[in-house]
């Protein structure tokens, strides 16, 4: 019988509902997704995050990044677009995830190279169903870039 090789992943959530955060690891308990999930509230502290800045010169490489649209300090706005005008980062695919339907948010989000726009379902059932499709794409059927 050959060796199956089931990869983990590490994952960025950028989110600032508390509720939210708390849907996620639900969500992510609920698939029994395969790796860790590091959060942070707020754009400046995910670019901090992402660049190893204090306090976080410690912290992994995300292998995704699951951003909220809607953030203080720095909203996903700014914080796509640093991320990828960043040679050293503009590789992390990034899931823009949020309630936003407003079709300017989408298009936005794609003219600044969101790899992915996911707006968040409002039932729990709903919300496992994304975020399951989120990790079977990401593990399951995409390539990760190494480092």
């Amino acid at each position: 019988m050959p060796l199956v090789f089931q990869p983990s992943i590490k994952i960025l959530l950028v989110e600032d509902s508390p509720a939210d955060v708390i849907i996620m690891q639900d969500a992510l308990a609920e698939i029994r997704m395969r790796g860790s999930i590091c959060v942070v509230d707020d754009g400046v502290k995910a670019l901090a995050f992402l660049r190893n800045q204090p306090p976080y010169t410690d912290a992994l490489r995300p292998d995704l990044i699951l951003l909220d649209w809607n953030l203080p300090r720095k909203n996903g706005r700014e914080v796509l677009t640093e991320i990828k005008a960043d040679p050293a980062l503009q590789t992390i695919p990034v899931v823009v995830l949020t309630t936003s339907q407003a079709a300017e948010d989408v298009a936005k989000a794609y003219n600044l190279h969101a790899n992915c726009y996911v707006v968040k379902p409002l039932e729990f059932a709903t919300f496992v169903q994304a975020v399951q499709s989120i990790q079977h794409f990401w593990l399951d059927v995409a390539t990760l870039p190494l480092e």
